[in-house]
């Protein structure tokens, strides 16, 4: 495919060789390493002069070694006469700091927005943003793509009676997406009320809405420690 680079970070190779397959193409080179000091060096092993650039990095694991690497890629690209950047960015990192719920406390999504758009990045693609104003921070193009079908698609293959389940949100948050999903599969749905004593840690939980002898299908947006999908299966 002419005109077209695609470069991988650490984070997710496996997800990049399999998109390049499907575009009949091969990964690009580059070299991602370590200093002794543990600064991270990238070196671009190709021309990328003039081309259609593809960075792919997610924000999982070690965030901020992989948000480092995915900046410089995208700046040693840029200097190196690319003539577009996209950053492919499947869970954007620090996504949950999207808003100032409390004093003095950062909108980090908002400054890794920031980043991007100085390191040079002219697109971005993300998936099911943890909330869609991230969008707004960017001054460049995103495309926040939605798994909601690819979602369906397994539930309908490989759950034999999907027609009598629930679709249950682990909180109030997710009651928008869990009823998108039970409207599309015409089922009923239920939320789980949780109060947290402190982040990562809840408290107290009371489900709202009738899952007996059903099939109960939790969906939440991101997992951290997975405390919360384990005590809303278990309740």
């Amino acid at each position: 495919m002419p005109n077209i680079k695609i470069f991988a970070g650490n984070s997710h190779p496996e997800l990049a060789q399999r998109i390049a397959q499907r575009l009949g193409t091969e990964p690009s080179k580059v070299v991602l390493k370590k200093f002794a000091n543990q600064e991270t060096c990238v070196e671009i092993g190709e021309s990328v002069r003039g081309e259609d650039v593809y960075i792919l990095q997610s924000g999982c694991g070690e965030v901020n070694d992989h948000l480092m690497e995915m900046l410089i890629m995208i700046h040693a690209c840029k200097i190196a006469s690319a003539e577009r950047v996209t950053a492919v960015i499947p869970c954007y990192p620090y996504a949950r700091q999207d808003k100032k719920d409390k004093s003095r406390a950062p909108i980090s999504a908002k400054l890794v927005a920031n980043m991007l758009s100085v390191a040079g990045a002219d697109h971005i693609i993300t998936m099911d943003l943890h909330a869609s104003q991230i969008q707004g921070f960017f001054d460049i193009p995103v495309d926040n793509l939605y798994a909601e079908p690819a979602v369906l698609k397994w539930i309908k293959e490989n759950i034999e009676n999907w027609r009598e389940c629930v679709i249950v949100s682990p909180d109030a948050g997710g009651a928008k997406r869990v009823v998108s999903i039970a409207d599309r599969l015409n089922v009923n749905f239920a939320l789980i009320h949780k109060e947290r004593a402190v982040a990562n840690e809840v408290q107290r939980m009371t489900l709202v809405g009738d899952v007996d002898n059903r099939i109960a299908i939790i969906v939440d947006d991101l997992a951290d420690t997975c405390g919360t999908v384990v005590k809303a299966a278990e309740n």
